[in-house]
């Protein structure tokens, strides 16, 4: 029991992570790019909403290492920043699908992401 005791404080981080992804707006946009590299500019149009908004939120996800960035020219493009954060999204997913909820509503997530 002291063994598993001792392993509480692990939840922190991920609680961590949950709370990062407990946001919608970053949730579509870490889902936009389970697809494909994608600048600011290019998301914000994407997702229907301003370049600062966008850059808050990549702010926050690149604080908790979910995304990497690479600087082209004038622009900064974003990707996942490893296997571990699409797997994240695809488990959600298919939790969700399992459910029966995904495309169920407006504003689902749609087919999926990469395949694995």
């Amino acid at each position: 029991m002291d063994e598993v005791e001792g392993r509480i404080p692990e939840v922190a981080g991920i609680s961590e992570i949950f709370q990062i992804l407990g946001n919608e707006t970053r949730c579509r946009i870490l889902y936009l790019l389970s697809f494909e590299e994608l600048c600011t500019c290019h998301m914000a149009e994407m997702l229907g909403i301003t370049m600062p908004a966008v850059s808050h939120h990549l702010r926050l996800l690149r604080a908790h290492r979910l995304v990497k960035t690479r600087p082209e020219g004038k622009h900064v493009y974003y990707s996942l920043a490893d296997e571990h954060v699409l797997t994240l999204i695809q488990v959600a997913q298919e939790h969700y699908e399992e459910e029966g909820l995904l495309g169920a509503e407006s504003g689902g997530c749609g087919d999926g992401g990469r395949e694995s």
